[in-house]
């Protein structure tokens, strides 16, 4: 009975390892487009794990959220501010690997308005971390007149950015 349990549990460890080396992770992340009354948009530059990137704020959805809750959880912490969502702009169309995993990313960007005060420091440069802080990431407005594919790092986001001029929402 011992050797034939053992072997039962040896067959299902196999299984579930063979299982899970055909299994590929997903990577949800939902992102606001934040423009202001001055027509400016909200950028966050980022450092994790020595790569640097410029984005949009938000970030990944965990287990059990919505994208509209995700989204609004993402500002209140980022941001410090409640947000409404005006509009869906758009959603990852294409195959993306993560720059800091195997798994594949799929974006969704949503035109965002802040309905309580930012209550944070703004930079005027990119990358203009805090010294003192852990966390290395800053928020800059830039003109959204001016804002251009090449003033984000990752091909979803420079998607969204196309996705806003063919719309006119800029």
């Amino acid at each position: 009975m011992f050797k034939l349990k053992k072997v039962i549990l040896k067959w299902i460890s196999l299984n579930l390892l063979i299982t899970f080396d055909y299994m590929y992770l997903f990577n949800v992340r939902v992102y606001g487009i934040l423009i202001s009354d001055q027509k400016q948009v909200l950028l966050s530059d980022e450092e994790r794990e020595g790569v640097l990137f410029t984005k949009f704020p938000g970030g990944g959805l965990e287990y059990g959220e919505g994208l509209i809750d995700a989204l609004k959880r993402e500002f209140m912490e980022e941001c410090n501010t409640s947000i409404e969502i005006l509009k869906h702009v758009y959603t990852t169309d294409f195959f993306e690997k993560s720059a800091f995993n195997e798994s594949q990313i799929i974006s969704i960007y949503y035109l965002v308005r802040a309905t309580g005060k930012l209550n944070f420091f703004f930079k005027e440069r990119p990358f203009d971390f805090d010294v003192h802080c852990t966390l290395k990431q800053s928020f800059r407005w830039m003109p959204l007149a001016e804002l251009q594919e090449e003033h984000v790092t990752f091909l979803t986001d420079k998607r969204a950015v196309q996705t806003l001029k063919q719309n006119g929402i800029y």
